[in-house]
């Protein structure tokens, strides 16, 4: 059974918002150390928290200064490689709709042509015999009709 979707919003009670906090940041760094420890990646993590004078800092802060170091001292372009931000994540996003789009569309053209093909055989169509253009998508139509045919009777 699915779970119900959540809303995300800043807790009101304060004593339930540390709480809940406390709970999270555990679950996190327990993620977190298990993310380094099974695929042997280097991670750290910083939280800063209002609860707290100093940010929590995982697993150490000499590690933790480790990793960033490395991290800093990779280039630009492999630093960025992975990262994004919202107008990133809304192109990357706008362009796999725009594949999907077109998909459909190239879909929906076959699907006309198959149609257009059947109401001309059974000879309800009323194909303009003039224009060359789709008698020559009926053409093209028929001679794949004909290829699955063949393949289907081998």
């Amino acid at each position: 059974m699915g779970r119900k979707a959540t809303v995300y919003e800043l807790i009101s009670n304060e004593y339930a918002r540390k709480t809940t906090l406390k709970k999270r940041k555990a679950g996190l760094l327990k993620k977190l150390s298990e993310l380094t420890t099974l695929c042997g990646v280097a991670a750290c993590a910083i939280i800063f928290s209002s609860y707290d004078a100093q940010p929590d800092v995982w697993p150490s802060k000499a590690e933790a200064c480790q990793v960033l170091k490395k991290f800093k001292s990779s280039p630009a372009q492999q630093r960025g490689k992975n990262m994004m931000d919202q107008t990133v994540l809304l192109k990357r996003s706008i362009l796999q709709l725009n594949g999907r789009l077109e998909k459909r569309k190239k879909k929906n053209r076959e699907l006309e042509k198959e149609l257009a093909l059947a109401e001309t055989m059974a000879g309800e169509n009323n194909c303009d015999w003039n224009n060359l253009e789709q008698l020559k998508e009926l053409d093209y139509q028929l001679q794949e009709n004909i290829k699955l045919i063949t393949d289907k009777i081998k």
